[in-house]
Parts: structure tokens; C-alpha cells; sequence
């Protein structure tokens, strides 16, 4: 089964052509960042104008890679949502064109399921072998969140974040110390010449009761101690972003090990653009391999938004019959379940 999966949820406008046999064809992404960087943050009407400009051409990119014709494929699938409304409208109804006038099924994909299996890509034709069972720690931009999944389609939200997702953290952290925009990347190369231990920064509901975490009391942390000590330069900056970022990894690891206790499970799946971070990826791994549990996370061309991981959630859904086809609707806050 040959899929073509269309994403536009955020700032990224991606294509990706995904071969059940052979694997991933091609995983074409066009980012915006140069754009919105001079804002801090993404716009999202400039978001959803170079949408409309870079569809059709990275689509075709997709397509002309994978060396296929729209008519050779066997299904197509689309971001319907969460993500910013006009953005995920263009994607939605671009798929919606292609899928009238060629009659091939088309699904509408939750960008969150995308995200958690975007662990079952790899970069060559075998696919990682992950229990059915398994725990799921996704960190983005716009979530955070632990997800118990019992099997394809069946997830249960264990916890979230009830403020700043982990990544919406790393972005402001930056910009109050005026690093640049967008901050993960930043944060993390600063961090490694830093020294974690040496600002103790609060570990929010890492040890409550339950599985929701909190950022923002994190980063109001990081604000006081700029407005108690001035902005930091030199070796300091280093010094706050390494203690920053072992204040997340340590809150994210808490968390995820006492659900994956509580569930019995035997592997965690970590997945979403901030397990991009080489630091907080070895964290999980040592703390897994500690626990004896399986680990699964995507490489890293996988982590942030594109298309291939949209593909892949869509593959169970089109082997199952699904068409939702011009049906789709699209959702800025569209729950995992729907």
C-alpha cells in the first residue's frame, strides 16, 4: 500500500509518500522558520499565506521523489488538527481536491497519533518492533503529555500539562534572555558548555500525585532569578539554560517512569520535536535502561513535524477500510480520541 500524507498543522508545509513494503519514499518539508523568526513566535496568518504558496510544490516534490503518479498510489491522508485553523484548512482542503479527482481514499490523521508514530519510522525498510502496549511521553511545542495505548486507536490521557507545554518553555525561556528564536535548538547548545547544577531550579509536580505537569512555575523561576541577578552573559548564560534544561529532564523522566510503574508497562515510546534534544534523549535512554524498559523514539529527521509520521498513523486506518474523504473537518484543539 502506497500512501501520500499531506501536513500543514503549524509552520512546516510537508509531503511524504510512505510504501508499506519498501517504506518511505520521500519526506519533503518546507519550514518557515526565516519568517516568523523575526517575530519571536509563529504568526498564523503568515503561517497559512506561504502554506497556500508552498502546497502544490512540495507536494508535487513528494510525488516526482517517490517517482510515482497521483493514480499509482492507493490512499492519501492529511493533518485535521490540533494545529492553528488556517493552516490545517489548507492542507485539509488541498488533500480534498486531490482525493475528488482522483477517487482514492483519503483519512483525516490527528497530528497527535502522527507524533506517536513517527517512532515506527525508520530510516531504512524495517520498522522498529514496538508492543502493542506501551507508554507514550509526547513533548512538542504544544503539549505535553503521558498517553497509555492499548493498541491501534485505543489511547487513554494519563496526564498533561495544565499550562506552558515543555516546549512552549524552551521558546520563552530564550526569548527572555533574548537567545533568538525558535529556542529549543538555542537553549541546548548553550546548555552543553553550561553547568546543570549550577542554578536549582524547581522541579514542578514532578513527585505530585499524578501525571500532569506544569512549566510555567518554571520559567517564572527563570524570570526572577534574571530580575534578582541581571540578564546573564558570558559562561552564566550557559550556566542557567544546562540548569533550565535539567529542571525539564528531570520532570519528564519522573513522570514518565512512575506511569510506566504504575501501568506495568514494558516499553515507553517518547515522540515530538523536543526529543530532538540530544540531552534530554540520553536522560530518557540511561533512565530506561535503569528501569529495564524498552525505549523507542524516532530518529531525529522524525521528531519535529512532517509528513512521513501523518503517512504512517494513516496506513492501519486505509488497511481497515476507513474513507472519511470530503467528510474531514478540521479542529485547532482536536482531542486524541477523536
Amino acid at each position: 500500500m502506497r500512501v501520500l500524507a499531506i501536513e500543514s498543522s503549524c509552520d512546516e508545509t510537508a509531503a511524504a509518500v510512505l510504501d508499506d513494503a519498501k517504506g518511505l519514499l520521500s519526506n519533503i518539508v518546507s519550514t518557515q522558520i526565516d519568517i516568523h523568526r523575526p517575530f519571536g513566535g509563529v504568526v498564523p496568518e503568515l503561517a497559512s499565506r506561504h502554506h497556500l504558496q508552498n502546497i502544490v510544490p512540495v507536494v508535487q516534490c513528494a510525488l516526482d521523489e517517490a517517482e510515482l503518479r497521483l493514480e499509482e498510489l492507493d490512499g492519501l491522508a492529511v493533518t485535521r488538527g490540533p494545529g492553528l485553523v488556517g493552516a490545517l484548512l489548507i492542507g485539509a482542503q488541498f488533500a480534498k481536491s486531490l482525493a475528488f479527482v482522483s477517487g482514492l481514499p483519503l483519512i483525516g490523521v490527528n497530528h497527535l497519533e502522527g507524533h506517536l508514530y513517527s517512532s515506527r519510522l525508520s530510516l531504512d525498510s524495517v520498522p522498529p518492533a514496538i508492543p502493542t502496549r506501551h507508554l507514550a511521553l509526547l513533548v512538542s511545542g504544544g503539549h505535553t503529555a503521558l498517553i497509555l495505548v492499548e493498541g491501534f486507536g485505543q489511547y487513554r490521557l494519563l496526564g498533561q500539562t495544565r499550562d506552558d507545554a515543555a516546549g512552549e518553555a524552551f521558546d520563552k525561556v530564550a526569548k527572555l534572555l533574548g537567545l533568538g528564536y525558535p529556542g529549543g535548538p538555542i537553549v541546548e547548545e548553550m546548555a552543553r558548555t553550561g553547568d546543570c547544577r549550577a542554578i536549582r531550579f524547581p522541579r514542578p509536580m514532578a513527585h505530585a500525585k499524578g501525571f500532569d505537569f506544569s512549566f510555567s512555575g518554571l520559567k517564572t523561576a527563570v524570570a526572577n532569578h534574571v530580575r534578582r541577578e541581571g540578564l546573564p552573559v558570558g559562561q552564566r548564560v550557559n550556566d542557567l539554560c544546562a540548569s533550565f534544561q535539567q529542571a525539564v529532564v528531570d520532570v519528564l523522566i519522573a513522570k514518565a517512569l512512575s506511569a510506566a510503574r504504575k501501568e506495568r508497562v514494558s516499553a515507553i515510546v517518547a515522540a515530538g520535536g523536543v526529543l530532538a534534544n540530544g540531552s534530554i534523549r540520553s536522560a530518557l535512554q540511561q533512565a530506561t535502561q535503569a528501569e529495564s524498559l524498552e525505549l523507542h523514539i524516532p530518529p531525529l529527521k522524525f521528531c519535529t513535524d512532517n509528513a512521513a509520521m501523518i503517512a504512517a498513523a494513516a496506513m492501519p486506518h486505509l488497511r481497515a477500510g476507513r474513507n472519511d474523504g470530503q467528510s474531514i473537518l478540521v479542529s485547532a484543539r482536536l482531542p486524541l480520541a477523536a
